[in-house]
């Protein structure tokens, strides 16, 4: 099915005010247990996530934004899938910030650190369940949980 844009209807989104590359991570440890945090710019629970910064690359992003949310160190395995959909990927922020993400979600492995919040961006941090999922969350993120548990090693562009 072709989508067409009609550009003088009003989305069912706030409008961007740019388009900006993100990051995000699923990460199990050897329970099957996923890794959450609680996000302080709007208290929901969520994968960690974050931007890429200028001269970064999507995997040093990923690892970067994981240590810095959550203390642990993680390595990438796979790509789980890249997600462009403004319908969930445009995000107000509390500035009033509009941000359209292209955000690419990778499968990671911790291979040390100490989890822990930070306060700055992580208010929580923990493992859950997947079948147990926190209700206040994110979302996107579940879909993404979802494609990470999937057998295709395919990744997913939704």
């Amino acid at each position: 099915m072709r989508r067409v844009h009609c550009f003088n209807l009003t989305p069912p989104f706030p409008w961007p005010e740019r388009v900006e590359p993100g990051v995000a991570a699923v990460v199990f440890n050897e329970q099957g247990d996923v890794l959450l945090m609680k996000r302080m710019d709007n208290g929901l629970w969520g994968l960690p996530s974050g931007h890429v910064e200028l001269g970064e690359t999507v995997e040093e992003a990923i690892k970067r934004e994981i240590m810095e949310e959550t203390g642990l160190e993680v390595t990438v395995e796979r790509l789980i899938g890249v997600y462009s959909d403004p319908a969930s990927q445009v995000f107000s922020y509390p500035s009033g910030d509009v941000v359209h993400f292209i955000t690419s979600c990778f499968l990671c492995r911790v291979v040390g650190g100490t989890i822990r919040a930070d306060n700055q961006e992580s208010a929580e941090v923990g493992f859950f369940n997947p079948s147990a999922l926190p209700p206040n969350m994110l979302t996107m993120h579940p879909q993404w949980l979802m494609d990470a548990l999937t057998t295709s090693r395919a990744a997913f562009i939704r």
